[in-house]
């Protein structure tokens, strides 16, 4: 339980100052409760009114000639059985102290405790080794494999202890305690850390432990958050901040905003409110004026949610259309097997009347808080329309024709033709994301044309060509006078850029023969840059996922451990969160979230809360010191023990629940 010659704590990390003088008569033949438990007092030349000489109260502390230091290999560990419950008696007959030293530390009461090493000298003379039942094996202690145990006899004498020599240590079976490892090494060579090193252990298993000049091995700290690439700069310990430990802000608030216009409803509207097995309809137009130019009928969107399956899907509206042919719908199935990552996939197409009118519905993926191009570059939807238009970069552009190109090979695979590339009908749903949307409605209202597949496919070229440039151009009109926007254009742009829009103008010719796979082989330069970005961003998502990765599990641990501290009453039992190895689950507790600084200021330190709960979700045998709120129990315990402690309880709240099946 305790462990021996553990070196005094930091004063930065102990809160507890010393203890209340009650009596300034009792407070001279009472032991310093500092002293008792880490081993000095820092205000015994403050004005501490209490003991600090050991020897006094218990002979083992005496020391020899040789001991310079406060705490050694000899120092006996704390041993609370010695003193009375309110520290004011050092006496207690022998067979008291040996029934209290026996007493689990599950009972009530704080409960002695003596380490195994240690041993209890009986009444009788015979020497008797304790042992709690609810401990746990003997950690082994930290031996560096190629350290000298023989200079540890020189250090003995300066107050260090000795390191056994036998079962070298093994980095990857025993995490030592960094505490323990810098009194038994003390200063680590500068080597450990050079360049050459982090070389050389990066090679061995990705930086899985530190090689110094001695052949010192440090194994990496598992209840840290372990970043995954990219890094954008090489930061120090101390620049960075717990923003490093989950999503960046940006993206988390794009995702809730995502979320929350997914979820938006309209209350009190004229819209109906079931259309076929869609409810909830929102309309997302930003234009309330009746458009008929690109469909023959003024269309309108809406966001709506399936009562099929619960998810969230954008209708497309035809206003007045009349279904004549029955086969003009069914043309919407081949759409259906149009996957690609630039086209927006459409699910259904039906007819209703909801809308007190003949109209067709087109059901397609809804994306959240997306734009169309004109909204983006245009200036559509607003007062300004057409007025300080940023000019689009030439990297920006390639990308956009990169996607668009991806869609139509898709669409042109599968014997269709997209018939809509306008800039009011592609989405950007995220940065630089484009998908081509609205695709499907032209086949199924203009079915009775007699235009082949083929003459469609080479008019999505040119279509596509008329939209960079437009785009280029930074004007909704640039058709009107294509002349004076291709001579913009080609000051903007590079010459392949310039020289790849006139391969799609021409598209209508019959010279050669042109098709979008022909296209993208002369891209194909940048097709590569466009894939290279792509990669890059799953990269970063990757790595910003990552930051999210113990958050369930930490949330998990958290409940477990609210569900089990301080319950009010279990099994009629008003003290069973205060008993047994609850007791010191709720010391636990306030040793993580109710620490407080030496001005008695609360301790705010996600750091300390974070790598607490990660060493209790891993099991560490590390061993912390908890002190109860009185201050008259304290424990150390490994956080293996704490973890079983918590599983061990939590299961016996879920017995009752058991008996019910």
């Amino acid at each position: 339980m305790a462990s021996t010659g553990k070196p005094p704590l930091d004063d930065s990390r102990r809160g507890t100052g010393s203890p209340k003088i009650k009596s300034r008569e009792n407070a001279k033949d009472t032991l310093c409760r500092n002293v008792t438990i880490y081993g000095r007092c820092r205000y015994e030349d403050k004005g501490c009114a209490f003991n600090h000489d050991p020897q006094k109260f218990n002979p083992a502390y005496q020391s020899d000639s040789n001991n310079k230091k406060r705490l050694n290999v000899d120092s006996p560990s704390f041993t609370p059985s010695l003193l009375s419950s309110n520290g004011s008696s050092p006496t207690m007959s022998s067979a008291t102290a040996k029934k209290t030293a026996t007493i689990s530390p599950k009972a009530a009461n704080a409960a002695p405790f003596q380490p195994r090493s240690s041993n209890t000298s009986t009444p009788s003379g015979r020497q008797e080794t304790l042992t709690p039942d609810w401990s746990v094996a003997e950690a082994q202690e930290f031996i560096p494999q190629t350290f000298d145990t023989s200079h540890m006899a020189s250090l003995q004498g300066n107050g260090n202890g000795g390191v056994p020599s036998s079962s070298p240590f093994d980095p990857f079976v025993t995490a030592p305690n960094p505490l323990s490892a810098a009194s038994a090494v003390g200063s680590v060579q500068a080597g450990a850390f050079s360049h050459e090193t982090a070389a050389a252990a990066a090679a061995l298993g990705g930086a899985a432990f530190f090689t110094g000049q001695s052949g010192f091995q440090q194994p990496v700290q598992y209840h840290m958050y372990a970043p995954i690439g990219p890094h954008s700069q090489n930061t120090l310990g101390y620049q960075r901040n717990v923003h490093d430990l989950f999503l960046p802000n940006d993206f988390r608030e794009e995702l809730q905003k995502k979320s929350a216009a997914a979820l938006q409803t309209l209350p009190n509207t004229q819209l109906p409110a079931q259309v076929d097995y869609f409810h909830s309809l929102v309309p997302l137009d930003l234009n309330h004026q009746k458009n008929a130019a690109i469909f023959g009928f003024p269309s309108w969107v809406y966001k709506a949610q399936s009562s099929k399956d619960g998810n969230f899907y954008a209708l497309r509206r035809l206003e007045g259309f009349r279904l004549t042919n029955e086969k003009a719908i069914r043309s919407v199935q081949a759409w259906k097997r149009v996957c690609n990552g630039s086209v927006v996939t459409v699910h259904d197409a039906f007819t209703s009347r909801s809308f007190q009118d003949s109209s067709l519905i087109f059901v397609t993926d809804y994306h959240p808080l997306s734009k169309t191009l004109a909204e983006q570059h245009l200036g559509a939807g607003n007062r300004f329309q057409g007025r300080h238009n940023a000019h689009i970069p030439e990297q920006v552009l390639w990308g956009y024709m990169t996607q668009i190109a991806n869609g139509l090979k898709a669409i042109h695979s599968n014997g269709l033709a997209a018939r809509v590339i306008d800039p009011s009908k592609i989405l950007l749903t995220g940065r630089n994301r484009l998908r081509l949307n609205a695709c499907a409605i032209l086949d199924v209202v203009q079915y009775d044309s007699q235009r082949t597949v083929a003459d469609l496919q080479r008019q999505d070229l040119v279509g596509f060509g008329q939209l960079i440039l437009t785009l280029g151009a930074n004007s909704p009109a640039v058709m009107h006078n294509p002349t004076k926007s291709m001579e913009h254009f080609t000051r903007a742009y590079s010459p392949q850029l310039k020289n790849s829009l006139f391969w799609l103008l021409n598209g209508h010719q019959k010279d050669q023969e042109r098709t979008i796979d022909m296209f993208i082989t002369g891209i194909s330069s940048q097709l590569m840059s466009t894939f290279d970005s792509a990669l890059h961003l799953d990269d970063q998502l990757t790595s910003d996922l990552s930051r999210e990765l113990e958050n369930g599990r930490l949330v998990r641990l958290m409940t477990k451990l609210n569900l089990v501290n301080e319950r009010p009453e279990y099994e009629h039992d008003r003290q069973w969160s205060e008993n047994g190895e609850r007791y010191f689950l709720k010391i636990f507790r306030d040793y993580v979230f109710h620490q407080v600084d030496a001005q008695g200021d609360p301790v705010v330190d996600i750091g300390h809360v974070l790598a607490c709960l990660n060493k209790l979700d891993a099991g560490s045998d590390e061993k912390v010191t908890l002190v109860s709120r009185d201050e008259q129990s304290c424990f150390v315990v490994s956080y293996k023990e704490l973890k079983k402690a918590l599983e061990s309880s939590f299961q016996a709240l879920l017995k009752p629940a058991r008996r019910l099946h």
